[in-house]
């Protein structure tokens, strides 16, 4: 592997000019490499789907945690809200934003397994990148180039605390439901440390 498809579609190029302005740089590698390990997954699995909608979902798929989007809600909703207004205004297709809205609430739960593959994938690129999930299905020349295309910059530490600030800004707010709390109470510092990454 030595390319990494993006879709240079108009929409497309605007929602990695959104990301990268809001999103610290860590996190946008972040998306970007849900995108690149969810395709070579897609790919490997024989996946048919729509490349543009799996990269929107992909690299919006965070957005809720940035701070210019992050407000009293779990994180994945914010981000379906704010996707949704982003790509409404460029006059995206209603049908396509219901599924960027799903990928995007659904990108931490097993549900999305059984959905259509553009919002399954979300959930296997971001499950590979942040917990190592399916890396037996993964080439080491595919991972090693991504990793290297979008290198991690601490991936480990800077999610981690990334988390434990949603949560305690939620919970501050009386949102105790919100995702980013229950990750932690489920393990998710502990899967993160134990990822076969080692930064």
């Amino acid at each position: 592997m030595n390319n990494i498809n993006i879709p240079d579609s108009k929409i497309a190029k605007r929602a990695t000019k959104l990301v990268y302005e809001i999103s610290p740089k860590f996190l946008y590698n972040h998306c970007l490499r849900t995108y690149a390990f969810g395709d070579v997954l897609g790919k490997n699995y024989g996946l048919k789907y729509d490349q543009e909608l799996f990269y929107l979902s992909s690299v919006l798929h965070d957005v809720g945690l940035t701070e210019q989007v992050c407000r009293k809600h779990s994180f994945e909703h914010e981000g379906a809200d704010y996707a949704e207004k982003f790509l409404s205004a460029h006059n995206f297709s209603s049908d396509k934003i219901d599924v960027v809205r799903e990928a995007i609430l659904l990108h931490t739960s097993e549900i999305a397994e059984d959905r259509q593959p553009e919002i399954a994938l979300v959930h296997f690129g971001a499950g590979m990148d942040i917990f190592g999930l399916r890396i037996e299905d993964i080439p080491e020349e595919a991972f090693r180039f991504i990793i290297e295309t979008f290198p991690r910059l601490g991936f480990k530490k800077s999610i981690i605390e990334l988390i434990q600030y949603d949560s305690k800004l939620k919970n501050v707010q009386q949102q105790p439901d919100n995702l980013s709390s229950s990750l932690l109470r489920k393990g998710f510092v502990d899967w993160v440390m134990n990822a076969p990454f080692k930064e």
